[in-house]
């Protein structure tokens, strides 16, 4: 039986796509995959021979060579991502960038960002995990692809929070800063700085032993499985977790229109008939699958994840900090400890106008929400997102007389150790 050329062709671009995913994978600057003697004890999901392991029995097996340290910050919009983001913003020897996802979100059609469709999903997660990847291996050129306009010559200033990213804002990328300052404005950068060149901010990138990458757009743990069993990667997830309770009081602040209804709510007493409830289901549910999957201490997931709670950070940031240093076998840095002292004091009223800011009083704002939300409102999170509020340790409020009673904390005493 002859084949039609139609199946002919598509055969052969079946096998060009093949070579070209390997090609794409295995030819990243400073990553080398070693020939395994004995392919069938070299799984990724087994056990028995760890690449490490293989790697000191086979000198030609190396992979992310530099072993820099690749820090993975999964959050969700609202839930303090940026305050934990400065712990390693800070740090002189680590390379930070914020929230660079955006731009798949935006290049993808906006419309992906809130798709349930599983497809959309699908090309979503793929292009995010393609670009973490590249990100962590300092190969910014590949962010050129989803910024718009695009880089002409390499150089842009259309990335976004680039003043959030501290090593953008000094040299060799930018002069107007020495490396020494603490509180560089975001607002400051972006004038200061002339347009952002990335080949210089490659260069910064590469001469940095870390990468830490904060991210609010990838739902799940597992989404990005992939990325954790990459053998090139040295992956270190820290999974920041908020009271959703916290979360609504602050989107509704922040994001005053799209949370326009759950003000009047607030406002008048009564729930909206049209009322979007995946604004806060979603955040519940997303929470519920990530942090059972990582509770539950798959061993892909070993040595290589974190459960950090927001109020534990707030109430005692160097504390929790350290933990966390330690957990990423990583020294703290003076400039962390600098920023921490100087920054986790401030006023709520000074934080209270500038939404997207760090500055605050930590332990007052984690769980300033109480003053925030109606009895009504907190009752209607509780129920819906009891399931998550019980296994983070996070009380239920009874009644509207204990909701204002902010003396009686309502985060229980949990230790998330790391899953070392």
């Amino acid at each position: 039986m002859q084949c039609s050329w139609k199946a002919v062709l598509l055969l052969v671009l079946a096998s060009i796509a093949i070579q070209y995913t390997a090609i794409r994978t295995f030819t990243a600057k400073h990553f080398q995959i070693c020939p395994v003697p004995n392919p069938q004890n070299c799984g990724l999901g087994q056990e028995t021979d760890s690449f490490d392991r293989l790697c000191d029995e086979y000198p030609s097996f190396t992979y992310n060579i530099t072993r820099k340290t690749h820090i993975l910050i999964l959050a969700t919009t609202r839930s303090g991502s940026s305050f934990i983001g400065q712990l390693f913003n800070q740090h002189s020897d680590v390379f930070y960038l914020f929230e660079p996802l955006y731009h798949v979100q935006t290049t993808l059609i906006p419309r992906l960002s809130h798709s349930k469709n599983t497809a959309d999903r699908r090309v979503m997660l793929g292009a995010s995990r393609d670009l973490l990847r590249s990100l962590y291996d300092c190969d910014l050129y590949f962010l050129e692809s989803y910024i718009k306009p695009q880089p002409v010559n390499h150089t842009t200033d259309k990335l976004f929070r680039r003043g959030a990213s501290k090593a953008l804002c000094l040299p060799p990328v930018c002069d107007a800063f020495r490396p020494s300052e603490v509180n560089i404005e975001e607002g400051d950068c972006i004038k200061k700085c002339a347009a952002l060149n990335i080949t210089l901010a490659t260069d910064s990138c590469k001469d940095r032993r870390h990468v830490a990458i904060k991210i609010v757009r990838v739902p799940e743990i597992s989404d990005i499985r992939a990325l954790v069993e990459d053998p090139r990667l040295n992956l270190k997830i820290i999974q920041l977790v908020r009271d959703p309770r916290g979360i609504l009081a602050s989107r509704i602040e922040t994001f005053r229109d799209t949370y326009r209804l759950w003000r009047i709510w607030r406002a008048s007493g009564r729930k909206p008939y049209n009322l979007d409830l995946s604004q806060l289901t979603m955040v519940c549910e997303d929470f519920l699958n990530s942090v059972s999957t990582g509770l539950s201490r798959p061993p892909w997931l070993k040595g290589k994840y974190m459960v950090v709670r927001y109020e534990d950070l707030a109430r005692n940031p160097l504390k929790k900090t350290k933990e966390i240093y330690e957990y990423l076998g990583m020294s703290l840095d003076s400039n962390v400890v600098k920023w921490i002292q100087t920054n986790t004091r401030g006023n709520n009223e000074l934080s209270a106008k500038h939404k997207y800011g760090t500055v605050r009083d930590s332990a007052a704002n984690a769980e300033s929400w109480r003053l925030k939300l109606s009895y009504d409102m907190v009752d209607y999170t509780q129920t819906v997102c009891h399931q998550i509020l019980n296994q983070l340790g996070y009380r239920m409020v009874e009644s509207p007389e204990e909701l204002k009673n902010t003396s009686l904390t309502l985060v229980e005493e949990r230790n998330f150790s790391p899953f070392l």
